[in-house]
């Protein structure tokens, strides 16, 4: 029985490890891919505002 417990979590581990590493690297994208936005949109409304344009309207609002 102490064989079967081993195995399994030694089957496992590799799994667990790469879904693990995926997602780190999934979330550092999506999180990147967000900052990235909120600083072209931030430049965007200064350039507006230093051109004299009035602010840009969201879609939805």
């Amino acid at each position: 029985m102490d064989d079967f417990w081993g195995n399994a979590i030694w089957s496992i581990t590799p799994t667990l490890l790469v879904g693990l590493v995926f997602w780190f690297i999934m979330r550092a994208v999506i999180h990147a891919d967000r900052n990235e936005r909120k600083a072209y949109a931030d430049i965007e409304s200064a350039e507006r505002a230093r051109m004299g344009l009035p602010p840009e309207k969201k879609p939805g609002a």
